[in-house]
């Protein structure tokens, strides 16, 4: 989903494959709730109390690595949520954020059922806090729901826009 791509753009931008990303992973996983999230990723505590003992001198493999890295995403999404910083941004103190919407990709569907859409834009307005909370407890009823909100407001043609490709967030 693209607020992924919003939380992956406001994290840490070294890769968890160079010295400094691994390091700046640890920690911000340096924390009773980062533990617990190594530990949830299959990281034994013997393994976390080693590696944050050593953090500039240890040497995971590329699987703890991408446990580690999967740890961080978590835990950072979940603070972004938490902390309420994704809605606000998203929100833009009350100015939304422009959406495009790409229809879905009609290439293989037979020429005369074919439909010709276009790529939509729209300013998107005060549906930022719930949309962030159907996201983060996983609730895609409530996501369709919103979904059905942002898209009624493209007028005549909103049902052709109710499946699409993608959605863009200038965030």
């Amino acid at each position: 989903m693209e607020l992924n791509r919003i939380v992956h753009s406001s994290g840490i931008a070294s890769p968890v494959t160079s010295r400094r990303g691994l390091v700046a992973r640890l920690r911000y996983l340096d924390s009773p709730a980062g533990r617990a999230e190594l530990q949830s990723q299959g990281v034994s505590p013997r393994t976390i109390r080693t590696w944050m003992k050593d953090k500039g001198k240890i040497s995971p493999t590329s699987a703890s690595r991408e446990r580690i890295d999967a740890a961080y995403w978590h835990r950072r999404r979940e603070n972004l949520i938490r902390s309420g910083w994704l809605v606000r941004h998203l929100d833009n103190e009350g100015r939304g954020r422009r959406m495009e919407i790409y229809p879905v990709d009609q290439t293989r569907v037979e020429a005369k059922y074919r439909r010709d859409l276009s790529t939509r834009s729209i300013t998107v307005r005060y549906i930022w806090g719930d949309l962030v909370d159907a996201w983060a407890t996983r609730d895609a009823h409530l996501v369709d729901e919103i979904w059905d909100d942002v898209i009624s407001d493209l007028d005549s043609d909103y049902n052709a826009y109710a499946y699409v490709s993608s959605v863009g967030i200038s965030a």
